[in-house]
């Protein structure tokens, strides 16, 4: 694979076309955006950068989709963030319309691309992309699961006082407050995270990461983006150089964990293909009954969609 489209020049996505071009594992990336200016100006500044930081991959910034052209991976970051007075129903509609507008602005010059949607509300979003683009649910998911398991290691990782490259865990379902985190499967160095620190400060901390967006915004008045910059950008990689990596990602469910015609968060086996497959945990009664909340809160909000005929 040589070339990946990153659609939207704002934080995100420059953070993560600049994060991809250190991996130096494609030759081109495109910028898009509508303010054609300002992904020409981010991805020259980014390119300019590899002299000094040593990396091969050509950045070009664009708001021609026709630069688009014959793209393997295509990163969708576009959308408006909610504003005041906005109703959740109006963000769904502006943003879904949006993101239907750039997936057949890209399905219009690349015949077979993988889409990952970053854009949010992320499970509806993901679903409307899909829903736009014809391709099969394995080429079509979206990046959640990923940053919200990194901020849960890290603030792990602080409370340990440990490094978080050791620590390894799985969240699933929606992205926002109904995410599923799983604490059996949440291990340090192999050592099983509930030996290392108590309930209550576990469960604070679980608390913690459901609001994570929520305390950025607090703090920057605006949302993150270099953890989600990168999380997607650690998508691609896995994808295009054919890992076979473990993630939880926003896939379509079609009877996993008695799931049908529903995105959501879910540990995938990402390679060349997109998600090779979907992994299928044990859960506990409580749990599953955790994961069955979080999809009926995605599914109430996929079906406002589907009432605005977009």
């Amino acid at each position: 694979m040589s070339k990946v489209t990153v659609i939207g020049a704002g934080n995100v996505g420059a953070t993560c076309a600049n994060v991809l071009a250190h991996k130096d594992i494609v030759k081109e990336i495109v910028l898009l955006d509508i303010q054609g200016n300002l992904a020409k100006g981010k991805a020259l500044d980014s390119f300019q950068q590899a002299p000094i930081d040593h990396y091969s991959t050509y950045l070009r910034g664009t708001d021609n989709y026709e630069d688009t052209a014959d793209s393997d991976i295509v990163v969708i970051t576009a959308g408006v963030p909610r504003k005041p007075g906005m109703t959740r129903d109006d963000l769904i509609a502006t943003n879904a319309k949006i993101v239907k507008m750039v997936t057949n602005s890209i399905m219009k010059h690349s015949k077979n691309p993988i889409i990952i949607v970053v854009s949010n509300p992320l499970d509806v979003m993901t679903y409307a992309a899909h829903k736009a683009s014809g391709l099969p649910a394995s080429q079509v998911f979206g990046m959640a699961g990923i940053l919200d398991t990194a901020r849960y290691r890290a603030f792990l990782a602080t409370a340990l006082k440990l490094s978080p490259k050791d620590i390894q865990a799985v969240l699933m379902g929606g992205h926002g407050d109904t995410m599923v985190p799983l604490p059996r499967y949440t291990t340090v160095a192999g050592i099983p995270v509930t030996e290392l620190i108590d309930h209550a400060q576990l469960e604070a901390i679980v608390e913690r990461t459901k609001k994570g967006g929520g305390e950025l915004v607090e703090l920057m008045g605006t949302s993150a983006w270099y953890a989600p910059g990168a999380a997607a950008a650690q998508m691609v990689e896995a994808i295009v150089k054919d890992e076979d990596r473990i993630f939880p990602c926003c896939v379509q469910m079609n009877g996993e964990y008695g799931l049908n015609d529903i995105f959501l968060g879910v540990p995938v086996k990402l390679n060349k293909s997109g998600v090779a497959q979907v992994i299928e945990l044990k859960l506990t009664p409580s749990e599953r009954e955790l994961l069955y909340g979080s999809a009926n809160a995605v599914k109430v909000v996929i079906d406002a969609l589907n009432s605005m005929n977009i």
